[in-house]
């Protein structure tokens, strides 16, 4: 997959998780399709940066994150 663009399943596949989550979370942390094809079938698929997925699951919050305290006292 190396120097192409993914796929929402290849995304998916990445992540641990299935397409259709991965279309939710890809929203959330605000990546955006690079391109859009058009298939044989006439059907249009996403396909995104590898580089952009990875560097958006490398700096989402760590599971319970409290982001709205700080670690002053």
């Amino acid at each position: 997959m190396a120097g192409q663009l993914w796929t929402i399943n290849d995304v998916a596949d990445h992540l641990g998780i299935k397409p259709s989550s991965a279309r939710g979370t890809l929203s959330r942390w605000g990546v955006r399709a690079t391109e859009r094809r058009i298939d044989s079938h006439g059907r249009a698929h996403s396909l995104y940066d590898p580089d952009e997925v990875k560097a958006a699951h490398a700096n989402r919050p760590g599971r319970g994150a409290r982001t709205d305290r700080t670690t002053e006292k």
